[in-house]
This record gives structure tokens, C-alpha cells and sequence, in this order.
């Protein structure tokens, strides 16, 4: 599997008999002697492209970890050059700072070196060819070669080559053997006790001391030359000559060639998102050491293994457009890993996330609608429906509907229980002694929540439609019955009627007044009226002074007094500052403002659901611009981003977050449902969602599998059309269209259409002739 382990991006992971483990590793050397070999978030400079299998991987990581930059300098200068517009302290602490920074940035620059790293699958898959490139003069690498988690091994040099074994880790009789066939001598090499030694001695600052635990092989390249290699794994010693660089390199070709033929691509202003998302998860694709399987790294700084929080929901979500395996898999991942140590003993998703059951419901229940995914049905269940019958011991008065737990006295942690940590919304809340319960030792709280009382009618929906899947109508029931209580309690007890919005609401009967896109989670879990959620997206949504804007949508309303409560405000600008002075980046605070993919999906998604198909595609739009504003600019994907466009430094990205969070795909992934997608709301389940109404411009996207067949959509101001396994199955002209609930059968066409004007449709059932119709704006059902 070329790909990595716990973010080493250089690297490439075998497997071989019962299980053995050999890692295969390129690092590069700075200038001040330091090993850049893993955990390398900010050295990374470009990713991709890649394929989802590890058939082909490629990436640029450089010594520049771009902690100072022009724009850090520039903001600086701009503060300094305007003191007018600053304090006193401000303007002293830029021009104290200026030349230092300056300085670090220029010796960077003049110190920089950057290589090219490229994986492809070989042979049978147990080999891969490589290749590293110099992008600048004097770049010194190292080939080491390992076991991925400190597992036994042994290696030894023989001859240019790098050879080692070491037993199945599952069947301990087993062994596995593994051969590195680098095309050039190296400058120098070693075997050595430990890769504490092999560091040392790689670096120079010690000799470290000789053994069999890991291997290295160090090069001097010039800007420019490329050293090839190949490696492979067996039950025996392989043989493995050095591979012709000519050859490495066709083949290396070849194989960057077929990431877009086989895999999920696109183009136009948001189709081309798909190829970001695409590399994005690829580059977090872990291997789950315990399992044997493929899971999505949720990015978290060094990986850890598989993350059971409300993350890793998205992650599956957003991977099923990339792969069916590796979404399947990382789901499944979820169900089998060990409860954590101190929460309460559930396999699956963390307890202590009251958001993280009903996401990881809804994920298991949309890898069935894309792809007919019982078996992951059947294995999320029974935990599920354990997890949900634990819930009304945080209903604190018992009237139904779930209070916030305690999480302490610090305002910053209050919304941990949806992940939403310092949310304003949880300020004030006031502590309830708990009597019994699960074990959970967190108390209760006097705050009725709406959003917690969304996810849970969302649990309870998705496990009536999980139960009727698997013949358990006694199941279905109940749960149907529970949703429809918590529906109308939710829209008797916290809609507010002068606000005219959802709010939660203390159990004294005083309201919440804080403001945040959690106001439009009953749209999500299907449980607004549709008065209340057309008043929600017009008056609330849509309104500039709110949420509505270039960058959608704020975590707290723009007009909320918390609004970016905690950061710095430009004393003579209309709008906050989220740049201050150097080391405070663009980051507004946390959940205070700035803008967090899982929101952004879930308004989405409770768009569509309500049918606001114009409304969606411009959401869609407005976030799939934010995030390819990161990609293009710094090739991040960033943990959450700006609420305002053109500050001062990494515009929509935010430094201070993670620049590889795997949730941030659910931005661009919205444009990418937009074009085509799986229904998880209404009708038949195989049927499927196509076509927009307000994404910008024509917009393809190609290599989508769902339900057994693959699918390829472009969509545009006049045309719409929808290929399936190479054959076009549907086109309309004239206008934008925007179709749900598509069922294509040999004897023919059923589906929902929305136009936003006259439109000439043309379906090729399975078999017969083409049938033709035309529909007027607005929306139709179609049966052909």
C-alpha cells in the first residue's frame, strides 16, 4: 500500500505473509542538520495527484514550513505604515517584530530545498517503483526502511540493495521478507540498533550505534536529478534487480495517468473539486494495524489510529464519493473498535459526543443508499440502537426532550458534547445533579438544546429506517413513533415566536439567545415544519446581516453580540480583524465565528432534504469556493476557515487550525452531491439525486459509483446530462434541472424534476427506444 502511517506522507506501507510490517520512508535533510521523516503537516507543499488504493501517490514536501510568510510581513508593515489605525503597543510590538521575522523568513528562503515524492503500485501489488526529485541544488535524502510501529525486524545491506525480514504479527510462524533495489549507489549508508541511531547518524550530530532494527541510505542530489527505486515484499527473499530509471519512470507515468480514468474527477468551477477531494483523502488514508483495513486519519496532528468521534461520520461520508472500500471499511472500522478507557462501554462511536451516534448512523444509513451496504447495517445496529436507549438520561425533567450535559466549569469545553467546544451557546448554563444514568459521570444542565435534540430525532429516524431494512418492524416502529414526539415537542417547546427561529431554551422557560447555524439542525434531522423552514432559509439564512455573505456560514450569527467575541477588532473597520499582530494568524475563535465544514454540511444537507434546490447550490457554491481558495493557494484542507474574505494572511484558510483535517472535504463534497448523488431523505433508496440549479457555470464530474453502476454528470446553464456505465440515460435542454428520486429500469423512467424553465428531457431506458417529454418550470413527477 504506497500511502502512509500516522502522516508520514513520504512514505510506503507493506504487508506481507501473516502479516508483517515494513515501512519505506524518504527524508529529507535541512540545512541546521533536522530529519524531516514524519508528522510533516507544515512541510507539505503539494499533494497528489493520487489514487484512493495507493496505486499512485505523489507528493512535494519542502524545509520551508511556511511559519512566516510574505503576507505575515506584510501585515506587519501594513500595521506599522498605519499607526493611526492601531494602538501604541500594536505599532511597538510590529516594528520590534518586523526585522527578526524578516530575517527568519529570508534565511528560510535561502536555505530551502524541496523534493518530489512518487509511489506506483507494481506487478501484483506486492512491489512498487518510486522515484525522489531534487528541486533545488544540495538536497540531501535519505531511503530508511523500518517497521511502521516498532515491531520486530531485521535488515541488513547487501550489496546497493536494503533487505530485512520480520515475523507475522497474526501468524507468528510466517515470515515476512522485504527487499529495497534502489537505480544508484548511495553516498552513504548503515544498518543501525534503533531509529534514534539511525537519526544520529543520518544527521551527523552522533555515530549511531550499528544493529538490525532499521536501515538508511543517504543521497546528495542536484536541482533536477531523480533517484529511482523498487521495492517488494514476500514469503521469500525476493529477488529484485535495480530498476532502469527509463522504466521507473514510464511506469510511474502510466500510473499518474490512471488516477483520473479510474477514479472520481471532475471539472468546471466546482466539478474540479473532486479532483482535491480526491487527493485529500487519498493523503489521509491510514491502515488500521489492529483490523487490517483502511481508514480515513481525521487528521488530528499524527493520526493515533481511528478517531471515534462525530469526525470520523463526515470522513465516511465524503470518502464513498472516492471509494467504496475505503468508506466501507473506515465505517465498519468504527463498530469494531475498542470502547475508549474511560466512557461508558460502547463499541462505536464515543458516548461523551452525543452528536457522534446519530453521525455515524446517518453515515452507515448513506453508504447503504449509494451502495446497498447491509452488512454494515447489520454490524452498526444493535450498537446504535445500545447508544440511543442511553440518551434520556440527559432529559433532566423528563418531559422528552435532552438537555446539554455538564462538561465543567470552564466556558471553553461547554460544547464538547456536540463538538462544539467554546459555542456561546453554552456559556450559561447551570449545573443539575444527576441521579443514575449509564455511568457517565457528567451531570446535567438546565439547557434544553436544539441542536442535541435534532441529532437525536435524526438517531431515531435513521434507526427506523435501518430497522425496516433489516425485518425489524416491532423496532421501526418505536422509533418512528419517538421521532414524531420529538418533532412536535421540539417545534412546540423551542421555536421562538417573535425571533421567528429555533432556540434552545432554559428550563425555567427563558430563551437562549445566542444565535448559530444549530437554529437550522431541525431542517436536518427532517423535523421543521415547512412554514418554519422556508422562514428559516429566507429571514435568517439568506440575510447578509446574519449568515449570508461570500463566505458562508459563520458559527455564530454576524449580528450576534458573540460574534467573534474573543478576538481582536480593528478599531476603524466595519468588520473584525481577525489579524492582530504576528503569532495570533487569521484565526477568529473557534466555534465564535469562524466557519466549520460539519455545519456547513449539515445546513446543506437540511437544504436539499427541504427541497431549496436554488438556495443549496448557491450554498454549495459558496463553500466549495472557500475551500478550493485553500487548496489552490497553499494546497491545504484546512481544520475551518475565515467568515470573511481578504484578511490579512492565508485568506479563507485558518493557520492556526490543522491544515490537513479530513473533514474540511465536506466543503467541496457539497458541490460534488450538488451534481450527483444518493437520496437519504424520502422515497426509494436506490434512487438517485442529479443536476443543480445555481452552481456557477458547467460543472462535470465522472467515476461515481453507486449502487452497482458507475456515473459521470455534467451540468450547465442549458444542458444537463447523466451517463451511466458509458451510455448517456438521461439529457435536458433548455434549462437547469435539478432531479431527484431517479429510478432507471428496463421498462422504463421514474423521477422528480425541478426546472427553472422549459426543459426538453430525454431518457434511454435499460432496453427499447429513447422516450422524450418536456416539462415547464417549477417541479414535475415524470413517469416514462
Amino acid at each position: 500500500m504506497p500511502g502512509i502511517k500516522d502522516q508520514d506522507w513520504t512514505g510506503a506501507l507493506f504487508v506481507g505473509e501473516g502479516e508483517s510490517r515494513f515501512a519505506l520512508r524518504i527524508g529529507l535533510l535541512t540545512e541546521t542538520g533536522k530529519v524531516i521523516r514524519e508528522k510533516m503537516t507544515n512541510n507539505l507543499w503539494r499533494i497528489g495527484p493520487m489514487a484512493p488504493d495507493g496505486a499512485y501517490k505523489e507528493v512535494q514536501v519542502s524545509t520551508d514550513e511556511r511559519k512566516v510568510t510574505p503576507t505575515h510581513l506584510e501585515a506587519l508593515r501594513d500595521v506599522i505604515a498605519h499607526p493611526e489605525q492601531w494602538s501604541a503597543a500594536e505599532v511597538s510590538d510590529a516594528t520590534a517584530k518586523l526585522p527578526s521575522l524578516q530575517k527568519q523568513y529570508d534565511d528560510t528562503q535561502s536555505q530551502k530545498h524541496t523534493i518530489r515524492v512518487r509511489y506506483a503500485r507494481a506487478d501484483d501489488g506486492s512491489s512498487v517503483v518510486g522515484s525522489v526529485t531534487a528541486l533545488d541544488d544540495d538536497t540531501t535524502v535519505f531511503l530508511e526502511v523500518a517497521t511502521p510501529w516498532g515491531e520486530d525486524a531485521a535488515f541488513a545491506l547487501d550489496g546497493l540493495n536494503v533487505t530485512g525480514s520480520a515475523p507475522g504479527l497474526l501468524q507468528t510462524s510466517r515470515t515476512g521478507h522485504f527487499r529495497l533495489a534502489p537505480a544508484e549507489p548511495a553516498d552513504s549508508s548503515g544498518c543501525y540498533a534503533s531509529i534514534a541511531d539511525m537519526i544520529a547518524d543520518m544527521t551527523g550530530a552522533t555515530t549511531g550505534s550499528p544493529g538490525t532494527a532499521a536501515a538508511a541510505l543517504r543521497y546528495r542530489l542536484s536541482k533536477g536529478q531523480a533517484l529511482t527505486f523498487a521495492a517488494t515484499v514476500g514469503g521469500r527473499p525476493p529477488r529484485l534487480d535495480p530498476p532502469e530509471p527509463h522504466e521507473v519512470e514510464r511506469a510511474l507515468a502510466t500510473a499518474e495517468a490512471s488516477v483520473r480514468r479510474d477514479n472520481l474527477t471532475g471539472s468546471g468551477p466546482a466539478g474540479r473539486a473532486a479532483d482535491a477531494v480526491r487527493d485529500a483523502l487519498s493523503l489521509n488514508t491510514n491502515y488500521d494495524k489492529n483490523h487490517q483495513r483502511a481508514f480515513v486519519m481525521w487528521g488530528w496532528g499524527g493520526g493515533g489510529g481511528l478517531f471515534t468521534g462525530w469526525d470520523s461520520a463526515f470522513d465516511a461520508i465524503d470518502a464513498a464519493l472516492v471509494s467504496r472500500p475505503l468508506a466501507t471499511q473506515h465505517e465498519t472500522d468504527i463498530f469494531d473498535a475498542d470502547a475508549p478507557p474511560n466512557q461508558v462501554p460502547l463499541k462505536g462511536p464515543r458516548y461523551d459526543q452525543q452528536n457522534s451516534g446519530p453521525m455515524h448512523a446517518y453515515a452507515a444509513w448513506r453508504l447503504y443508499t449509494k451502495f446497498g451496504e447491509v452488512a454494515v447495517l447489520k454490524k452498526a445496529y444493535p450498537t446504535l440502537v445500545a447508544y440511543y436507549d442511553l440518551l434520556p438520561e440527559w432529559d433532566a425533567d423528563g418531559d422528552g426532550l435532552l438537555e446539554t450535559p455538564y462538561f465543567g466549569d470552564r466556558v471553553g469545553g461547554r460544547g464538547n458534547h456536540l463538538g462544539l467546544d467554546d459555542s456561546p451557546v453554552y456559556a450559561d448554563y447551570r449545573r443539575i445533579p444527576k441521579v443514575g444514568g449509564s455511568g457517565d459521570g457528567r451531570d446535567n444542565t438546565d439547557l434544553t438544546d436544539v441542536a442535541l435534540n435534532s441529532y437525536y430525532a435524526l438517531l431515531a429516524e435513521t434507526l427506523a429506517k435501518m430497522a425496516e431494512v433489516l425485518g425489524r418492524t416491532a423496532d421501526a416502529a418505536r422509533f418512528t413513533a419517538h421521532h414524531e414526539t420529538i418533532r412536535r415537542l421540539l417545534n412546540d417547546r423551542l421555536w421562538h415566536p417573535q425571533r421567528r427561529l429555533y432556540l434552545s431554551r432554559y428550563l425555567d422557560g427563558t430563551w437562549n439567545e445566542v444565535v448559530t447555524p444549530t437554529v437550522f439542525y431541525p431542517l436536518f434531522a427532517g423535523i421543521a415544519t415547512q412554514d418554519r423552514a422556508k422562514i428559516l432559509v429566507r429571514e435568517h439564512l439568506l440575510d447578509p446581516e446574519k449568515f449570508w455573505g461570500e463566505y458562508v456560514v459563520p458559527s455564530v450569527a454576524r449580528n450576534d453580540p458573540a460574534y467573534c467575541s474573543g478576538g481582536p477588532v480593528h478599531p476603524l473597520s466595519e468588520h473584525f480583524k481577525f489579524f492582530d499582530r504576528y503569532g495570533e494568524d487569521t484565526a477568529p475563535e473557534q466555534w465564535k465565528g469562524a466557519v466549520w465544514p460539519p455545519m456547513n454540511a449539515t445546513v446543506y444537507d437540511g437544504l436539499k432534504r427541504y427541497g431549496f434546490d436554488d438556495v443549496a447550490g448557491e450554498f454549495a457554491a459558496r463553500s466549495t469556493a472557500m475551500y478550493l481558495d485553500a487548496w489552490d493557494k497553499d494546497n491545504w484542507f484546512p481544520e475551518s476557515f475565515d467568515p470573511v474574505p481578504d484578511q490579512s494572511i492565508m485568506d479563507s484558510a485558518v493557520d492556526s487550525a490543522w491544515r490537513t483535517y479530513s473533514w474540511s472535504n465536506a466543503m467541496a463534497v457539497q458541490s460534488l452531491h450538488e451534481l450527483i448523488s444518493d437520496n437519504p431523505w424520502e422515497g426509494d433508496p436506490s434512487g438517485i439525486m442529479f443536476g443543480t440549479l445555481s452552481l456557477p457555470g458547467t460543472n462535470s464530474i465522472a467515476n461515481v459509483r453507486l449502487r452497482g453502476h458507475t456515473y459521470a454528470v455534467s451540468a450547465g446553464p442549458n444542458r444537463t446530462t447523466l451517463v451511466r456505465d458509458g451510455s448517456v440515460v438521461f439529457r435536458a435542454t433548455g434549462a437547469r434541472v435539478a432531479v431527484r428520486n431517479f429510478l432507471l429500469r428496463a421498462s422504463g423512467v421514474s423521477f422528480d424534476v425541478n426546472a427553472d424553465g422549459r426543459v426538453d428531457i430525454e431518457v434511454s431506458p435499460e432496453r427499447g427506444r429513447a422516450r422524450r417529454t418536456q416539462v415547464r418550470a417549477g417541479r414535475t413527477h415524470v413517469e416514462l
